[in-house]
């Protein structure tokens, strides 16, 4: 039951994460949809492990190299996935707001 709780609590927090790429696309604040482009980076996280998988049939026989290899990409993706908006935010192409979640009104 341990897992069912993780997997949901997993799953409402990215449909959390999600609305607020949304919001931060969508309001007439900010009105710019270049954070879109962190979704690019959620559908490329898994594609390391998902190969380095089929490349090996049994996970727990998969060599280090190709595990650790596919761990690293993993988590050059996702950090990828924080830094881009980040990026956009120094480069006056989205608000500060927008990559923070926060509406300009209230600073």
């Amino acid at each position: 039951i341990a897992g069912i709780k993780a997997l949901i609590s997993l799953s409402f927090g990215g449909a959390i994460g999600l609305m607020f790429l949304m919001l931060g696309c969508a309001l007439p604040i900010y009105n710019q949809y270049w954070p879109l482009f962190v979704l690019l980076f959620y559908i490329l996280s898994p594609v390391p492990f998902c190969i380095a998988k089929r490349l090996v049939e049994d996970i727990d026989a998969m060599n280090n190299t190709c595990k650790e290899l596919a761990i690293f990409l993993t988590a050059s993706i996702v950090v990828s996935a924080f830094g881009l908006p980040v990026v956009f935010a120094r480069a006056h192409l989205i608000e500060w707001g927008a990559l923070v979640g926060l509406c300009k009104k209230y600073f």
